[in-house]
């Protein structure tokens, strides 16, 4: 099953559900306190809150989508069997339409039934002085068949809020093969900017599920880079290519197509910053490795893989090729003297980094990328 037929399946699950489907919303949310959007719930805040109306915008109280997603607090770890900067998020969500019940035998229909994979264990939250053991689920669980059931505290199994305030609550999570594939969250709690807990006066389901994690169950691969949503990268690249190399430049690659599709530019800013790592590691890579092929060549074949799902109608083969190019031309200019330095050297330690940074302008991200390490 590709990655297509698990999108369609699982919009299609919850439609038969009662769920309205909401497309995705931009990876630059509305929300000030943060960044970027990094997870499904985002755009759906104020109907958690009460603030808008989820009948009259979408004529029911329970939506699913696929939502696009981008976190940089894991961009050091990409490159090992699962992390990602961009990935996208499936998820179903009710806003006072059904509770813990409904959400647990959905996500067990959906994994063990409609996919067939088997479930190692679940976890719940064992609760603390602010919130208690989360006993109601432990039991749903059971009534399921589910025998291995494990209780975490709060920094492993409460979710939320995302940004400086919002809703939150205790999540229960399902694992298949030892990796976490979907998380349930429970949103029973405002949390504001001081970490107060206030009870919401609607209780709320808010699920999220890694695509890239489900097909990589699915298609039994090892890890998610041989998955077809990487796949058609990877194979472009040498063989002999760094497995590592070719993760980062494969997960950077989708990165930025996305990040530029949704109006993000290059800069020394916020959302452009990130951009422009993402952009100058993978030309670093290029420039001192030899990769087979442009990045702008990869580019491309992101928005042919991506360009007819509804979600991403906005990407652009010649926008991404032109924002590249322009970098590419800025970068070399900007440093090429220093890339050439780093190269004759067979280790860099940190004194001889800080001389390349103030003598040639060479960025600590980029040294650091070099063969040698620091």
């Amino acid at each position: 099953m590709n990655s297509s037929d698990l999108r369609k399946k699982f919009l299609d699950f919850f439609k038969a559900r009662g769920h309205a489907i909401v497309p995705s919303s931009s990876l630059i949310p509305d929300d000030p306190s943060v960044l970027f959007t990094t997870a499904g719930m985002q755009q759906f805040k104020r109907y958690f809150t009460g603030e808008l109306d989820p009948m009259k915008d979408f004529g029911s109280k329970n939506v699913v989508s696929i939502q696009k997603c981008f976190r940089t607090s894991d961009i050091d770890e990409v490159g090992d069997e699962s992390h990602l900067t961009f990935f996208e998020m499936l998820g179903n969500f009710s806003f006072g339409g059904y509770w813990k019940k409904e959400a647990i035998v959905y996500a067990h229909e959906f994994i063990a039934k409609e996919l067939g994979l088997s479930i190692d264990y679940v976890s719940i939250f064992e609760g603390d002085k602010d919130v208690p053991a989360d006993e109601e689920s432990e039991k749903i669980w059971k009534s399921l068949g589910i025998k291995d059931i494990r209780k975490f505290r709060r920094e492993d199994n409460f979710w939320g809020p995302t940004g400086a305030e919002g809703p939150c609550g205790p999540t229960s999570e399902v694992y298949v093969r030892g990796l976490e594939v979907w998380n349930l969250v429970f949103n029973e709690y405002y949390c504001d900017k001081n970490k107060k807990l206030t009870p919401l006066k609607t209780k709320g389901i808010d699920t999220g599920m890694g695509l890239e994690r489900l097909a990589m169950m699915v298609q039994n691969t090892p890890t998610i880079f041989e998955t077809d949503l990487f796949d058609f990268l990877i194979k472009q690249m040498p063989r002999d290519l760094p497995t590592t190399t070719k993760r980062i430049i494969a997960d950077h690659v989708r990165g930025i197509a996305f990040l530029i599709s949704d109006g993000v530019r290059p800069s020394n800013r916020e959302a452009g910053y990130v951009l422009r790592r993402l952009m100058r590691r993978v030309i670093s890579y290029s420039y001192q490795k030899n990769i087979g092929i442009s990045p702008e060549t990869l580019l491309s074949s992101v928005v042919e893989k991506f360009k007819d799902i509804s979600n991403y109608k906005n990407l652009d083969s010649q926008l991404m090729e032109s924002t590249f190019k322009n970098e590419y031309g800025k970068f070399i200019r900007t440093v090429g003297s220093g890339l050439k330095e780093l190269e004759k050297l067979k280790s860099v330690d940190a004194k001889t980094a800080f001389k390349l940074y103030e003598s040639y302008g060479l960025p600590y991200e980029v040294i650091k990328e070099f063969e040698g390490g620091i």
